[in-house]
């Protein structure tokens, strides 16, 4: 078969179940990327730090009868920033929820549309909206002094409530890359066009 044939092939016949859809590096989503996997992995270990915090949490309510409110705050701000941190890692290594009963059935060409309009479509604007409504959120928590409302809180909200706009950016960035990778599957030459 020519290599032409193999691109259409490989592009527009329907993948085994397990074939994963990654689109061709461009120039410009190979550096996004690895500092996405830098950022993502660095803040991995958020989730050990949780997991700590919750075992010495349980261990001086249910040991010592001395539950302490600021642990109890820093075990929400560990999974907002765990959280915030894993959805733009989650892009870039697509392993974010999909319906597979539907999309498992596409070819890796019909895949891509789909991430292509649901990026220019949902994501976006969803990274616009959020990052719009979320920087005065911050800059008033910080201009406010913001602290909790419960005694023996954390102080400084406006730190925890940065993470909200900083996850966004990474998400917003996670989808900037993830778009040109598509677009050079999509729209560039046959050559470049390597195989998934």
């Amino acid at each position: 078969m020519s290599e032409l044939g193999s691109v259409k092939a490989q592009t527009d016949e329907a993948p085994s179940p397990r074939t994963a859809f990654t689109p061709p590096q461009t120039p410009l989503s190979g550096p996004i990327d690895r500092v996405l996997e830098k950022i993502g992995q660095k803040l991995s270990w958020v989730w050990l730090l949780l997991l700590g915090v919750i075992v010495l949490n349980v261990t001086l309510r249910y040991g010592f009868s001395s539950g302490r409110i600021e642990l109890e705050e820093a075990q929400w701000h560990l999974y907002a920033i765990g959280f915030l941190a894993a959805l733009s890692y989650g892009v870039k290594t697509d392993s974010h929820v999909r319906v597979d009963v539907l999309s498992e059935r596409l070819s890796h060409r019909k895949r891509a549309w789909i991430d292509l309009y649901g990026i220019l479509l949902l994501g976006f604007p969803f990274c616009a909206f959020i990052l719009f409504y979320s920087v005065p959120f911050v800059y008033e928590s910080y201009v406010t002094d913001e602290v909790s409302i419960s005694a023996g809180g954390l102080p400084g909200r406006f730190l925890i409530k940065l993470a909200l706009p900083i996850g966004i950016a990474l998400l917003a960035l996670a989808f900037f890359s993830r778009l040109l990778r598509l677009g050079r599957f999509l729209f560039g030459p046959t050559h470049l066009r390597e195989k998934p």
